[in-house]
């Protein structure tokens, strides 16, 4: 397809799901590609270009992952190192997880400490390390590797080992041993660097520009690359064709199985997302940020890599569409469709998973209703006054899964209702394990 063709579909994508403006990245046997089309900012009009800067949010723990398994190939730590052999200091609120939790647990989601603390920390080369510290009051969401829960929290611990090792910033780290190696021109952590760049903004609902331009600086190991998809595409190709690490396929090793297998993937590796998509091994990751959104596949037995930004709208269901449709141009490969219930939903016993379930940054209230359950989603702590709460049903699909719809979206969320060893229940939903705790 031409490229024009190819610009023009994507605009079209883009008035579908609402978005403001997009770009993407590919590579397909060795031949690179981009587009971009919409605008950055609503309020400004200027448009989007492939050049263009966007926040890739939680696609940094790859690079933040690169980063520590390049000192255990370097042999300062291997995966298995308690955090407390390289930061002595290293706490939180049970003493034993401070003690025993290792580099593996942080990089697979499965410490269990409560992984969205958001805290601003100052604008201080010491931020992460102030971060760290106030580490020490986080609560556990379930006890250590019993189960896979999303972890911010643990990669700025993993970025403040990095910086420990080094002696010097992360974000000195980061560019020295992956930006500068790969000749990644237009990949920046802090915003006074993103400023020299045309670079995107977020939206919230409505196509209106966010009222904050980014993250807290702390979060930096976690989430604050900000960097155009051709840069985010040259990075994962070093992990196919070499050029990073010695054995970059090791980090695609499944670690732990995902208790909601409908949303990102059903295995979590060192860092990245594993799944399979006909037939085909998929490595991926996410990111979002305020008003942004980003996803990053990687296919390794066609070496197909494929980024994709977007600054607001349904950016989710955009990405996803937007893969499946290059995807099978570009692969032949069938994007598994997004979970949906059944036409006829089970007949099943909603009613025993009602209570409220509880972790740092949000409370989740799911009260039972004929023929199904209703949850309602309220954002806790420094990023609630960014999220105003959602209510919606939660329709069966089997005796534990749910789907559910917020007003306005274009597809269908999953939540799990699930048991760990000891009996504790848990809700899986948005790849975070939540405890009941009424």
């Amino acid at each position: 397809m031409a490229e024009a063709m190819e610009r023009r579909r994507l605009a079209e994508l883009i008035a579908e799901y609402e978005v403001p403006g997009a770009a993407l990245a590919y590579l397909h046997r060795g031949a690179p590609g981009e587009l971009a089309a919409g605008t950055l900012n609503t309020a400004t009009g200027v448009e989007a270009t492939p050049d263009a800067l966007y926040q890739i949010g939680s696609i940094t723990k790859l690079w933040t992952t690169a980063l520590i398994v390049l000192q255990v190939e370097r042999g300062r730590l291997t995966l298995d190192t308690p955090v407390r052999e390289v930061l002595p200091e290293f706490r939180v609120a049970d003493p034993e997880v401070s003690a025993a939790v290792t580099v593996r647990h942080l990089l697979t989601h499965t410490s269990g400490i409560d992984g969205d603390l958001f805290l601003d920390t100052g604008r201080g080369d010491d931020c992460v390390e102030k971060y760290v510290a106030a580490c020490a009051g986080l609560a556990q969401n379930h006890p250590l590797g019993a189960t896979q829960s999303y972890c911010n929290s643990g990669f700025v611990v993993a970025g403040r080992m990095l910086e420990r090792l080094a002696g010097k910033r992360w974000d000195d780290v980061l560019r020295e041993d992956v930006v500068e190696p790969l000749g990644l021109t237009h990949t920046w952590t802090l915003p006074e660097d993103v400023l020299r760049f045309r670079a995107a903004t977020g939206h919230l609902a409505g196509g209106v520009p966010a009222p904050r331009w980014g993250l807290m600086r702390a979060m930096g190991p976690a989430g604050l690359i900000c960097a155009r998809p051709a840069d985010v595409v040259a990075f994962a190709r070093a992990h196919l064709e070499g050029g990073l690490l010695a054995d970059p396929a090791a980090l695609w090793e499944p670690q732990v199985d995902i208790p909601n297998p409908h949303t990102l993937g059903r295995q979590w590796g060192l860092g990245w997302i594993l799944d399979e998509w006909d037939g085909h091994r998929v490595v991926s990751h996410g990111g979002n940020t305020i008003g942004q959104h980003a996803m990053l596949w990687a296919v390794p037995d066609t070496g197909t890599l494929v980024c994709v930004t977007a600054n607001g709208g349904h950016a989710g269901a955009f990405t996803r569409a937007v893969a499946a449709e290059l995807f099978a141009e570009l692969d032949g490969i069938t994007v598994p469709p997004a979970p949906a219930p059944p036409a006829t939903p089970p007949d099943v016993d909603a009613a025993r998973h009602a209570g409220v379930y509880e972790r740092a940054g949000a409370c989740l209230t799911v009260t039972a209703r004929p023929g199904g359950l209703r949850l309602r989603m309220e954002t806790t702590g420094e990023l609630a006054a960014l999220q105003q709460p959602e209510e919606f049903d939660l329709v069966p699909m089997d005796e534990v899964t749910f789907a559910g719809r917020p007003d306005g979206a274009p597809g269908w969320v999953t939540a799990v209702f699930y048991e760990l060893p000891d009996g504790s229940p848990y809700v899986h939903l948005g790849a975070r394990a939540t405890p009941r705790t009424g």
